[in-house]
């Protein structure tokens, strides 16, 4: 028997080999053609590369599947190794041997001491994350010293008169990692802080939604488990808004998010929305349409808010308040009395 005609199988040593893609995935060599196995779920990819493999780790869709068994901390890493193969991109091709990972370090000398700059921390998933690696302290941590933690955040919300349920925000986690990161020492923002240049920053942040120019935006929101998540804003004032453009751009969406993965859309009940909904609902047999109950609401306020004798209630009580306001014995005498401390609020 002829020894060629059987494939020959070598496997590749991960040695010399820089890229911590290597130490997680299994390389195998048939007649001179290379395939990638992962050692967490075992799946065997044929060709790609290296990179394929990251991909398939760090879980980015589009020409591999991605790991369902690779922990947390690793996925995390691929990651962030994939975003920093992108940002030094420009400088030449990857090499199968050249180490684009938590391998960098830069050094630097001050002084004749030598500091060493590392890199590696965002290579790690951040320690309060489910499933990722707790850090030393964490682990020496003793539990009367978590409880002093949690009885101080406890009664912070208590004495502020906080609801509970702040604790549900997606906020709240990220906060307590941002003051863990930082460590003893740091103060809080202040009163003025949070009133002024914070709150703008914030304002600056939400921009996207809002819209003061008077233009016509369409926003597009998602209510899943996780609560309200904000996906898209489309600009359509130099658009006609017709039934055909609406069911293009719903479409769009639901491509985007995945049919199977939406049961109900909800608009205001326009007839351009209606006929574009009754168009997606065709398309899509799984997905039904409601109109937004908030909008009903309004237009039929509106509708009662234009009745004669609702419209002369409300300006008989613009009369009223404005006597109020303008006279200061009274305003102050009715603030006394009970039952008008909701009605006569003092202005700030």
């Amino acid at each position: 028997m002829d020894s060629t005609s059987a494939p020959s199988t070598t496997r590749s040593s991960v040695r010399g080999k820089c890229d911590p893609t290597w130490s997680r995935v299994l390389e195998e060599v048939n007649d001179g053609k290379s395939s990638f196995k992962c050692l967490y779920c075992g799946k065997v990819y044929k060709g790609g590369g290296i990179n394929r493999m990251k991909r398939h780790l760090a879980g980015v869709k589009g020409d591999v599947e991605s790991c369902r068994s690779v922990p947390y901390d690793v996925r995390f890493q691929m990651g962030e190794n994939l975003k920093e193969i992108e940002i030094h991109a420009s400088g030449g091709n990857l090499g199968r041997g050249n180490s684009i990972g938590p391998s960098r370090v830069s050094s630097k000398f001050n002084l004749g001491k030598r500091k060493v700059v590392c890199e590696m921390d965002k290579y790690f998933a951040p320690r309060t994350t489910l499933g990722a690696q707790l850090g030393i302290k964490s682990l020496l941590a003793t539990k009367e010293a978590m409880k002093r933690v949690d009885m101080a955040i406890a009664r912070f919300m208590y004495n502020a008169c906080i609801p509970l349920n702040a604790v549900n925000s997606n906020y709240y986690q990220p906060m307590l990692n941002a003051i863990a990161f930082v460590g003893l020492g740091y103060m809080g923002p202040n009163y003025h802080a949070l009133r002024v240049p914070l709150l703008k920053e914030a304002k600056r942040e939400v921009q996207i939604i809002t819209d003061n120019r008077q233009r016509t935006l369409i926003n597009f929101l998602v209510y899943c488990s996780k609560g309200i998540i904000f996906i898209r804003s489309v600009d359509a004032s130099d658009m006609v808004k017709d039934a055909i453009f609406l069911f293009n751009l719903f479409d769009e969406i639901v491509k985007w998010v995945g049919p199977e993965n939406i049961v109900q859309l909800v608009t205001n009940n326009d007839v351009n929305y209606v006929a574009a909904e009754r168009l997606l609902c065709g398309k899509y047999r799984n997905i039904c349409w409601s109109p937004c109950t908030a909008h009903y609401l309004n237009l039929m306020l509106k509708d009662i808010g234009e009745m004669n004798h609702v419209v002369n209630l409300a300006k008989r009580a613009s009369q009223i308040t404005m006597y109020i306001y303008n006279h200061v014995y009274l305003l102050s005498w009715l603030r006394k009395r009970k039952g008008w401390e909701k009605l006569c609020v003092q202005a700030n």
